[in-house]
């Protein structure tokens, strides 16, 4: 009957000698991972271990599952391969050395017999081959295909870092299929049929004769032996150490949404001068990075040319951290001041990275500090000047705020001094940038068509801080959080709608409000679902939409605005980034506020245009935010592409098709 002989040809000797090791490794390997967390919990305090139940579904769906990892072909099935036929072969290991030291000694039978035992083999032996294949797949495309990705790190060391980890599991494996291989061709069992990968091994090897057989397979099954207790010792000094980071990483991740920062504690600075004034969960950000480049590929930054790559940013970090005491400033001298704004805070980044690092936590942390030190782009300090001294970017008073609304009959409702269903919160660029107040009056025209009850808090209403905070201004934030909240609190609504992303971002997650806070698409999804709004559905326009960063990645707001093209007859073509996908349009994290930074490639608008302008029929490239308005209609001139495609906010689309038809 088959049966599972673990220590068959292996002298007492040695299997003494490898519960020796066994414990050694162990004593290692504890001390490694000590080691680590020791080092993250020098860092500031923070909670993450609210909502266990979703934190776990998060390691068994991202961890476990490796769907973030999955989304790429190759790299996913590489990945999966490898990882997969990895944890095979440790729980066959495991089981294994159950059915021999635990069940055979203490009870007296071994499980692993029999149907069991055949099946056990066959298992292993496909999913060992499964590792192979992943390998082979890593290391043609590491050394061979070479994306640009994986290269041009900023650490020597990762290149042999990188070897270290292909070579150790290559090891393993091939060892171990000697290993059975030399077994079966000495044994030759009637069930070798069912090890078809060690069968294969056992043919090159029976010309050898029994006697070299057995001393070839001590010598193996010794080396197998110590490479696989050497790899598991090294796991929490090497890259491997991603094995237990990334899976503490995916489950302490924030469960806020994602548009909400950190609060820095009301007893401490903004920002972080030393290491240790990072978030505990922000150094295990650094140890959890895998160094894959998914994040560089998708920052708008790093393909506009600037010196940004997230991945650099968090390898950097985490060598600081092992060789604190060099004396060099976090920010300024580990990340510089370029790396740091050239950042867009569109969050692209974390969203497509596997193992939920947050790049924005730290840079924006860093962001404070440099601001602090007064170390920051000329034009976005007077910037920051003007917001603290008028409420808002444009250096404009209080009272022509609401100029717009001139001509508009009836008057829109002053809501401080009269209710309303409806605040509608109109945001800096809509109240006064001089290319967007006619859509900002067709976006009351359309209020007004549709019957709502809405009204303004006039110049009561400040900048709501979404971009000043994300420049690192915190104090400059919370003073005109301040004021807002106050001006909201006197007043008498049942809801809060804005046309401007950003200020629907942070009066969403980071103001703390009681009633909910609205996008205009979504008001107009939903006026449009209950009939409140019928619009005739004549419209011939081919156009494409753009997901703003702050709308789509932060909020998850991506069907609304398509629905209501869709109803007034638009036909949607989707751009090649599209939804989470979409391409950043450079303006967010206040550098609509910086001077251009010389050397770049393209801007991310210019990229943008060009991408919506090669969409086949597409002749209107949608936005539904007023930054993206500006940056675009901008990009077209510097790109020559103003002939082929226009900009048209999708409001613009509702207010046409109003004007041109008649409520059925």
């Amino acid at each position: 009957m088959p049966i599972r002989e673990t220590f068959w040809n292996i002298p007492h000797w040695a299997e003494l000698v490898q519960y020796v090791l066994m414990v050694l490794t162990m004593l290692v390997f504890t001390y490694g991972v000590f080691r680590r967390i020791r080092r993250w919990r020098q860092g500031r305090p923070e909670r993450r271990t609210d909502r266990l139940g979703a934190r776990l579904g998060s390691v068994v769906v991202h961890a476990v599952g490796q769907v973030r990892t999955a989304r790429e072909a190759y790299a996913g099935i590489m990945h999966l391969a490898i990882f997969w036929g990895m944890i095979a072969l440790l729980m066959g290991t495991a089981l294994a050395t159950v059915d021999w030291d635990v069940t055979r000694l203490f009870f007296g039978f071994q499980f692993l017999t029999g149907g069991v035992y055949v099946v056990y083999e066959l298992v292993l032996d496909v999913l060992g081959l499964l590792v192979l294949i992943g390998l082979t797949m890593a290391i043609v495309r590491r050394y061979m295909l070479r994306p640009a990705r994986l290269g041009n790190a900023p650490r020597p060391i990762l290149a042999w870092d990188d070897a270290y980890v292909l070579v150790m599991l290559m090891l393993i494996a091939l060892s171990g299929y000697l290993v059975e291989g030399l077994r079966i061709a000495v044994v030759q069992p009637e069930w070798a049929r069912w090890s078809p990968v060690g069968r294969m091994v056992a043919g090159w090897f029976i010309a050898l004769g029994d006697p070299t057989n057995r001393n070839l397979h001590i010598a193996l099954w010794s080396s197998h032996a110590v490479i696989a207790f050497t790899f598991i010792a090294s796991i929490p000094f090497t890259k491997l150490f991603h094995l237990i980071a990334a899976p503490a990483n995916i489950f302490f991740r924030s469960l806020q949404p994602g548009g909400t920062l950190t609060v820095t504690p009301a007893d401490r600075e903004p920002g972080v001068k030393v290491w240790r004034d990072f978030t505990w969960k922000e150094i295990l950000d650094f140890e959890a990075c895998v160094r894959c480049g998914r994040c560089q590929d998708v920052c708008p930054a790093y393909s506009s040319g600037l010196p940004l790559s997230p991945r650099d940013v968090m390898i950097k970090l985490d060598a600081h951290i092992w060789a604190r005491g060099n004396g060099h400033a976090l920010a300024g001298d580990v990340i510089t001041p370029d790396e740091l704004w050239a950042c867009t805070t569109c969050r692209a980044c974390s969203q497509a990275c596997p193992v939920f690092v947050d790049h924005l936590a730290s840079i924006v942390d860093l962001r404070r500090s440099l601001l602090a030190q007064q170390k920051a782009d000329a034009r976005l300090m007077d910037t920051l000047g003007t917001v603290r001294r008028y409420g808002n970017s444009f250096g404009k008073s209080d009272r022509q705020r609401a100029l717009w609304t001139q001509g508009l009959e009836p008057r829109i409702k002053d809501i401080r001094k009269e209710p309303a269903h409806t605040l509608w919160f109109v945001g800096d660029y809509a109240s006064y940038s001089p290319t967007l107040l006619e859509i900002t009056r067709a976006t009351a025209r359309v209020f007004r068509h549709a019957g709502m009850d809405f009204g303004l808090l006039y110049e009561a209403e400040r900048n709501v801080g979404n971009d000043v905070r994300r420049v690192g201004e915190e104090g400059l934030y919370e003073l005109l959080a301040m004021k807002n909240k106050a001006a909201l609190d006197k007043c008498d609504y049942a809801e809060i709608v804005t046309t401007d992303p950003h200020t629907y971002n942070a009066l969403k997650n980071e103001y703390g409000l009681t009633r909910p806070v609205y996008h205009y698409t979504e008001v107009l999804e939903r006026l449009l679902a209950s009939g409140q709004l019928s619009l005739i559905d004549r419209s011939t326009h081919v156009v494409t939409y753009h997901d703003p960063c702050y709308l789509g990645r932060y909020n998850g707001v991506y069907d609304a605005p398509r629905r209501v093209l869709e109803a007034i007859g638009c036909r949607v073509v989707e751009m090649p980034r599209h939804r989470e996908c979409g391409l950043c349009c450079g303006a967010g994290g206040g550098r609509i506020w910086m001077q251009e930074t010389p050397g770049a490639k393209e801007r991310p608008a210019e990229s943008r245009v060009r991408e919506a302008a090669a969409v086949p029929d597409v002749g209107i490239l949608v936005v539904s935010c007023p930054k993206d308005l500006v940056m675009f209609q901008d990009a077209l001139k510097t790109t020559g592409l103003e002939g082929k495609i226009v900009v048209k906010d999708l409001i613009e689309l509702v207010d046409e098709a109003i004007q041109g038809g008649t409520p059925q």
